[in-house]
């Protein structure tokens, strides 16, 4: 055939007495004969030959079960054809959907099957799509009750392509979601040795991919997702936690409104209550996926009462934490809050949630005296650590989102508190809590207009201070490390006040080496 001293439909006529035996295992023979010279030479087909060659195999696929695989890698070869004619891709796919009981083959016949399939998606992606549902209809029947991770692999991917591809899934979105979601959460070990190289993750991947790939799937998902996140298994919270944030990049308000306290419930208790740093991380960025997905929608549209309940029953429950005794539950609430806070693109959430630290029953309420600065230093010096850090944090979401307008009074507001505070870390003896104070510090200068020219020039000493006259190299190299980046935004007061502290410290150490 290859050297065309062969067609193919004499070849098929040499084989007639073969196709045509009454033993199925001879006929079986045949065929597989046949296939294997068209999964060779399909490329030097005439289109005559393939319409010819099509019909003969559909006819095929009602013949013995011992037939059927040599049958399916025939047609194989053929989907594969260029010349394939107008409508054949249909008609095969229909005879396959009506004719073969795909899971009731061996493994490598019912890939065989999505082989085909995939082919005809990639080469007449029109003529499936003219289908309609009864294309996505035969196709979850091929997939139902699939096991072989090989299988699930591609099985995937076509449910991804249908998706992507808008191929229409008409009234059986719920069945699609069923026949894949049956898989989640993964649960693959592969075997010693495994010469196919398919791992656990890959599995995860190409579901999480199929679940987190239309907004339709929202209402079957979501509460798949929170019940899983309720599981024993660190595995299972993991998997849903990822898909979830996965989801949030394509989901809008419609899809998570009915399920955002639930939601909300679970990713809170995790914090609360996870000894697993992963957890807790995942729990974390999925919160930050849905604030940020909230916010989204309401930067497309006029809608704010949603993201502004969501916001305030994650306000509600964790500000108050902030300033409990024991102090058990704060860094776990600030975490929540500045991942809710990182995720929306206003910038007011950050200075609800530092205003909650001079509430009047807050950690650094003003004291006898009116400072705020006065409670402060009165904890100890982990507490303040803990409770810097997270104003830190708080601070420096307001510079990624950078100056709002209508943040300006808020800002003001916390201005002369904030200022005490961290002027206070500046001074303290722990160098640990120096460094954060000088952070700390750097952030509040890169806010515009927060710092006043008293601010400022108070700033300014404390870093010369920390600079030339503390001990500690920490603090002294963070201190000019601090003054370079603050510098070139505040050039005059920089140039006023340290310049010429360290002209007389380059003299002084010149006099002194001279004496």
């Amino acid at each position: 055939v290859k050297d065309g001293s062969w067609t193919v439909l004499q070849l098929v006529e040499a084989l007639g007495s073969c196709l045509e035996n009454t033993d199925p295992r001879t006929r079986g023979r045949g065929i597989q004969l046949l296939s294997e010279v068209l999964l060779q030479c399909y490329p030097l087909l005439q289109e005559k030959e393939v319409l010819h060659l099509v019909l003969f195999y559909e006819n095929r696929l009602q013949d013995h079960h011992l037939v059927i695989p040599s049958v399916l890698q025939g047609l194989r070869a053929l989907s594969m054809c260029e010349v394939l004619s107008p409508g054949l891709a249909v008609s095969v796919l229909k005879a396959i959907f009506q004719e073969v009981h795909v899971q009731s083959l061996l493994q490598l016949d019912r890939h065989t099957v999505y082989s085909i399939i995939t082919n005809f998606m990639g080469t007449r992606e029109e003529e499936l799509k003219g289908l309609g549902a009864d294309f996505t209809f035969g196709f979850i029947q091929v997939m139902d009750g699939e096991k072989d991770p090989r299988n699930l692999l591609v099985a995937f991917q076509i449910v991804r392509d249908l998706i992507a591809k808008n191929y229409t899934l008409g009234p059986f979105v719920e069945e699609l979601f069923e026949v894949t979601s049956c898989y989640f959460p993964i649960d693959f070990t592969p075997p010693p040795n495994d010469p196919h190289g398919i791992q656990r993750e890959d599995l995860i991947l190409s579901l999480r991919a199929v679940l987190a790939s239309t907004p339709q799937f929202a209402e079957f998902l979501l509460p798949l997702l929170i019940e899983k996140m309720d599981s024993d298994l660190q595995s299972a919270k993991l998997d849903s936690l990822q898909t979830l944030t996965a989801c949030c990049a394509i989901y809008g308000q419609k899809e998570l409104q009915e399920f955002l306290p639930s939601l909300w419930s679970s990713l809170r208790r995790e914090v609360f209550q996870t000894a697993s740093e992963k957890v807790e991380a995942e729990c974390l960025a999925a919160l930050h996926a849905l604030s940020a997905c909230l916010s989204r929608s309401v930067l497309s549209s006029d809608t704010e009462d949603l993201l502004d309940s969501f916001l305030s029953s994650i306000l509600q429950d964790c500000r108050h934490h902030l300033c409990e005794p024991d102090m058990k539950l704060v860094w776990p609430s600030a975490k929540l809050l500045q991942a809710a806070a990182g995720g929306v693109k206003m910038g007011v959430l950050p200075w609800l949630c530092v205003g909650t630290l001079w509430a009047p029953s807050g950690r650094c309420c003003p004291g006898g005296d009116g400072d705020p600065g006065y409670a402060f230093v009165s904890l100890q010096s982990s507490q303040r650590r803990t409770i810097l850090e997270m104003l830190l944090g708080f601070l420096e979401l307001q510079q990624k989102w950078g100056h709002v307008e209508e943040d300006e009074s808020a800002l003001l507001s916390l201005r002369a508190p904030v200022c005490s505070v961290v002027y206070s870390a500046l001074t303290d003896p722990s160098v640990q809590l120096q460094l954060v104070g000088i952070r700390a510090l750097t952030v509040l200068g890169s806010l515009q207009g927060f710092l006043s020219p008293f601010d400022l020039e108070l700033a300014v000493d404390h870093l010369i201070r920390l600079a030339l006259c503390e001990e500690d190299s920490q603090s002294s190299e963070a201190a000019m490390e601090a003054a370079g980046s603050l510098a070139p935004v505040y050039p005059k007061v920089f140039s006023g006040r340290m310049v010429p502290r360290l002209e007389e410290e380059l003299q002084s150490g010149r006099a002194r080496s001279l004496g």
